[in-house]
């Protein structure tokens, strides 16, 4: 009896022994799946390329003359005309949307410099930056102030048919005509009074700059009510810091086309790698600089870009 009751024993200290080992190869075998599963899932990240084209010097247009090699998908994801400002009214004490006759001449001929780019799947946004007068997007005192400029923005967008309204805090230079001082609630407000005038099917983007950055980064809301941030440092990699916002959402890297074309494809590079979302692209001049993009698109995309003398068709 004793014999048979030690061989019991033994056989369950065996299935025991047995099951546990089974049980370290399993839980071996998930944890070793594991990084391939993450690989697998952080590819999924595919960069936007954004363009900034300075229509003081060169059509808008442009942007559309530029293809992924070997397909009819543009280069760029977003194209930005850059600039018109936000001006402050002396008079009524209040800022108000200014259009400078290139930016103006751009959205009048809308027909050729905007439908083209668009037709071929790139969406079109415009920026708004300070002009040296006081006002900016972090020194409206009320909500009601900042929602009276939102309805501006949103009237430009519905006019002219574009996709969304970028921001760039630079050059307020904040107090001067009286002006005051910038405060944390005002890009807030600007940016819920925007989101609430067009809705959750325009863009609406921040460069990574100025009062406007310094003191809503950190405010939960701001990532709920922009879909993209990105770095205005060109030719360095600075991700924006915001509270809440994910890498897919951000451009940690900037370039000035033509200017140091190994440092655009190695950002490139560590935009894909580092699951970055958005590549800042500035300054599309007018004559082909497809040599330059290609850096940056085979990195982004395993393709070249290929540039065409006019846009075109989709």
């Amino acid at each position: 009896m004793g014999h048979q009751l030690s061989t019991h024993f033994f056989n369950k200290k065996t299935g025991i022994i047995s099951t546990f080992l089974s049980l370290i190869l399993l839980v071996g075998g998930l944890l070793f799946a594991l990084p391939a599963f993450e690989v697998q899932a952080a590819s999924t990240v595919t960069p936007k390329t954004v363009m900034y084209v300075e229509v003081n010097n060169h059509d808008f247009n442009n942007v559309g003359k530029y293809t992924l090699a070997g397909t009819n998908q543009p280069a760029f994801d977003m194209g930005i005309i850059f600039a018109a400002n936000i001006n402050y009214d002396t008079v009524n004490k209040k800022p108000y949307l200014y259009l400078n006759e290139r930016v103006q001449q751009t959205l009048n001929e809308a027909e050729t410099q905007i439908r083209p780019v668009q037709a071929r799947g790139t969406k079109v946004l415009l920026s708004i930056l300070g002009n040296h007068e006081g006002a900016g997007f972090a020194n409206f005192p009320t909500y009601e102030s900042a929602d009276a400029f939102a309805a501006q923005l949103e009237q430009v967008v519905n006019t002219y048919h574009l996709d969304g309204i970028d921001f760039d805090d630079e050059y307020a230079e904040y107090g001067k005509n009286g002006t005051s001082q910038p405060n944390n609630s005002s890009f807030i407000w600007l940016l819920q009074a925007l989101r609430n005038r067009l809705g959750n099917d325009k863009l609406i983007t921040f460069y990574n700059i100025g009062p406007a950055a310094a003191n809503s980064s950190a405010n939960p809301q701001m990532s709920s009510l922009i879909d993209y941030a990105w770095n205005p440092y060109y030719s360095t990699w600075n991700p924006p810091q915001i509270a809440g916002m994910p890498a897919s959402r951000l451009g940690a890297s900037a370039v000035e086309v033509g200017v140091n074309q190994n440092l655009a494809a190695q950002y490139a590079k560590r935009t894909k790698a580092e699951q970055y979302g958005i590549y800042l692209m500035y300054n599309l001049p007018g004559k082909d600089s497809s040599a330059y993009i290609s850096a940056a698109t085979q990195e982004l995309y395993g393709r070249k870009t290929n540039y065409s003398p006019t846009v075109p068709t989709p």
